[in-house]
């Protein structure tokens, strides 16, 4: 039994199994006050549309829950409106599995096979704030073909960021030196085995960075590079997932979960995050608070369920009910109150001490494993 505390305990320095201490020079540990300042405002008088668009392309018949795990993750994190983007001979079945989501039908030049160039011309035309690319999309030279026209910036002065994860990341791991040229504003969230896929494309032998699972320093250390060398911000998923951003900042979580080892919950992880950029947070920011938000969603599943049996589909509730936790943080700090207390309507404490770690600006506006048990890493 793990003697760290689950689910809603203080995140401090010097709590137990609370590890603040960054893994590499001029990293930061996220905790409840870091990530609450990074919440999007949520004003009493704002509608669906004021609250951020997310448009999905994700799923095939293989692949169908992943679809739906990011569209449910998308609408928990707080997004106004879900479009899920979708083959059109696929859009019945979709049609008939979505709820609260609306759908779209992409062309296809085969069966289930989207034909690229019209179906970028259909997602460019529908409005969106941001975009989810990735999660169990049917691989194919198609399917390559959409990512990178998605991923090359339109001709709009300010084109919506983009996640992009799953079959993105490996479609993204076939092209040489993808990331040069005009890109949108792009948030990678491979887990270990996708992220040495792309180093390699990148130069880099296997080995060369370390180990990616056991050491933190390492793994900090690589992520950092990557977001430099790639220029966009790298979700290194993993037990303690770091988040890198192109200017050399990184931001570590401290959650260490074996129970996200489950097929799907990085599919959750891409839909928070997708519909933070949705509500205006900078790609940095929204990475930051999504894995936070999802790491505190695993801790709660975990206080119930152990440290097995976790379903990527008991996420994205939680990961509201964790959204509502920081919102109380954020609130006692606004009002100048000691931190530490019970938030009233969710179990537990409010996070860690004001001087327990840098604030954290708010912005203008998986914990990662490929399924097969890794340190408690998102999929």
């Amino acid at each position: 039994m793990t003697d760290r505390p689950v689910g809603f305990g203080r995140r401090e320095a010097g709590a137990a199994g609370a590890t603040l201490e960054p893994p590499i020079p001029g990293a930061v540990t996220l905790d409840d006050v870091a990530a609450s300042a990074l919440l999007p405002e949520r004003p009493k008088r704002g509608h669906k549309g004021a609250f951020g668009k997310v448009l999905v392309v994700a799923g095939s018949l293989d692949y169908a829950g992943a679809a739906l795990l990011v569209c449910r993750a998308a609408g928990r994190a707080g997004a106004g409106l879900v479009t899920l983007a979708v083959p059109e001979s696929l859009q019945p079945l979709f049609a008939a599995k979505v709820i609260e989501a609306t759908t779209m039908a992409l062309p296809e030049d085969d069966v289930e096979e989207v034909d690229p160039e019209p179906s970028l011309s259909r997602i460019l035309d529908h409005e969106h704030d941001a975009l989810v690319v990735g999660p169990g999309l049917r691989p194919g030279l198609a399917t390559a073909e959409l990512v990178q026209r998605l991923l090359a910036a339109p001709d709009d002065e300010k084109p919506p960021p983009i996640v992009l994860d799953a079959e993105a990341l490996r479609s993204l791991a076939t092209m040489a030196r993808w990331w040069e040229g005009e890109r949108r504003p792009a948030v990678l969230t491979p887990h270990v085995g996708e992220f040495e896929r792309l180093r390699a494309g990148s130069g880099h032998a296997p080995g060369d960075d370390g180990d990616l699972i056991a050491d933190d320093a390492a793994r900090a250390a690589a992520a950092r590079d990557a977001a430099s060398t790639w220029g966009h911000v790298v979700v290194l998923k993993g037990a303690k997932t770091v988040i890198a951003a192109p200017d050399g900042s990184v931001a570590v979580a401290p959650f260490e979960n074996p129970a996200l080892a489950t097929g799907g919950t990085g599919d959750v992880l891409s839909g928070a995050i997708g519909s933070l950029l949705a509500q205006g947070l900078s790609p940095f920011a929204a990475a930051r608070l999504g894995v936070y938000l999802h790491g505190l969603a695993g801790d709660m599943v975990t206080e119930r369920l152990g440290d097995a049996g976790l379903l990527a589909s008991d996420l994205p509730d939680p990961i509201a009910i964790a959204r509502k936790r920081l919102a109380a943080v954020a609130e006692r700090r606004a009002a100048g109150a000691r931190l530490g207390f019970g938030t009233r309507g969710v179990p537990g404490g409010t996070g860690s001490a004001p001087d327990a770690a840098p604030d954290v600006p708010a912005p203008t506006p998986e914990i990662g494993s490929d399924a097969r048990g890794r340190r408690g890493t998102a999929t």
